[in-house]
């Protein structure tokens, strides 16, 4: 079936079928290899995307739900060649290990910053409670949302990290 999306700001014109999950049209049809597979049940948030601005899971979207709506992945948050000031505190703190959740992290911390750009530590973590990341990496994704949040913002690595 013919889906017309907006990825990017950029309009594309496909043939798959309905119930194809957003997240394998982005990979597999557009090339668009930044959305991660994590779990493939909308748990983890490996796969987080924005939909009309709203954090989506795109492993459990399908297609046909996307349609009309304006898709956002990590590959469209930064802008005019230049990382996304989220993108640069993630590497400024050292968050990134494996690399399996980071942009889904990124997607979801960036809709937290567009809704409340100076949040608390509280809100920090209530909003990113819903993405997993396997290496335990939290205390640099809390450091790195804060730091460009305008807070603290510095990783202050525990004993046993050191």
């Amino acid at each position: 079936m013919a889906f017309t999306l907006t990825v990017n700001g950029r309009q594309h014109s496909l043939d798959v079928e309905p119930d194809t999950p957003l997240l394998w049209v982005l990979r597999d049809e557009l090339g668009l290899k930044g959305t991660k597979f994590g779990c493939g049940a909308g748990l983890c948030g490996a796969c987080t995307v924005h939909l009309n601005g709203q954090p989506a899971r795109s492993c459990s979207t399908p297609v046909e739900m996307a349609e009309g709506a304006e898709i956002t992945t990590i590959e469209g948050l930064s802008a005019d060649g230049e990382l996304h000031p989220l993108q640069k505190a993630w590497v400024e703190q050292g968050v990134p290990q494996c690399g399996y959740c980071q942009s889904g992290q990124i997607m979801t911390a960036a809709h937290l910053l567009a809704n409340n750009p100076s949040p608390d530590r509280e809100q920090i973590v209530t909003a990113m409670t819903g993405n997993l990341c396997r290496c335990g990496t939290y205390p640099r994704i809390v450091a790195a949302v804060e730091s460009v949040a305008g807070g603290v913002g510095q990783y202050q690595p525990a004993e046993e990290d050191a």
